[in-house]
């Protein structure tokens, strides 16, 4: 079994101007809905946005759903 090259797995998978700006978008997502009071820090839920587009932060966009159903493969 081979060691992972977790530098070269960063550098290919998340460090993209794409993957970058997507993440962002999703952190602001979760800001927003934790200053309305619909999520908590902690609290095992997730932020899912409606049309799968990440940038996308109207509210309505946006989801409270589980981890469970919103990491999914049926999503």
């Amino acid at each position: 079994m081979t060691k992972r090259n977790y530098k070269k797995e960063y550098a290919r998978d998340h460090a993209s101007d794409k993957q970058k700006k997507r993440r962002a978008g999703r952190n602001a997502a979760r800001r927003k809905m934790e200053a309305n009071g619909k999520v908590r820090k902690g609290d095992k839920k997730d932020v899912h946005h409606k049309d799968k587009n990440p940038r996308n932060n109207k509210s309505k966009n946006l989801t409270v759903t589980s981890r469970k159903k919103n990491r999914g493969k049926l999503r």
